[in-house]
């Protein structure tokens, strides 16, 4: 893998690095701008925060919550784009979006929906989901919990993608991203 960091994405999708369209390609239902996947993204992250926080805190009381788990939370957003890097082979390219409060990652390359699942899914589990559960059965690591409680919704993005490649991807089909969407065929044998 070779990763490129190219800063401020400019808004426009034909900046985004990109292999042509595979013949039968379909894309996904999915928002089909940064725009509007932030407002997504977004509201999912925000039903998720009040599952996690509220578990947080009927967990651990209100002590649980840890000013350190905050900071960490911000600091480990670079790394979390990181994890999902390592998961392409190729080039792979982060830009950021903060306008929108994104950070996000693309590479040109096809994959497989389950390499697809687990690139989508790693640094949520990393960052998020190890990290609440620690806490969840030794709530004296409140930073863990905060950190997980918090991390976790930050993966809202992640997990509508995993969500519609589960739901909209037949059995043995490759996905790629064109742009800023995703598409899925069905490899030729």
């Amino acid at each position: 893998m070779k990763f490129h960091y190219k800063g401020k994405f400019s808004g426009n999708p034909d900046d985004i690095p990109h292999l042509e369209h595979e013949p039968g390609a379909v894309a996904f239902k999915e928002p089909d701008s940064p725009k509007k996947l932030a407002l997504v993204a977004n509201g999912i992250a925000l039903v998720i925060a009040i599952v996690t926080v509220a578990l947080l805190f009927i967990r651990g009381g209100f002590s649980a919550f840890s000013p350190i788990g905050c900071i960490l939370t911000l600091l480990v957003l670079f790394p979390h784009e990181l994890l999902h890097a390592i998961c392409f082979k190729d080039d792979v390219y982060m830009y950021t979006n903060l306008r929108q409060g994104m950070l996000f990652v693309v590479g040109p390359e096809r994959m497989s929906k389950g390499r697809f699942v687990f690139m989508s899914l790693l640094p949520n589990i990393v960052f998020g989901f190890i990290p609440f559960a620690i806490f969840l059965v030794a709530p004296e690591h409140n930073i863990l919990g905060t950190l997980g409680a918090l991390s976790i919704p930050a993966g809202a993005g992640d997990y509508l993608n995993v969500f519609n490649a589960l739901t909209q991807m037949p059995k043995g089909a490759r996905t790629y991203l064109y742009k800023f969407g995703s598409y899925w065929y069905m490899p030729e044998e």
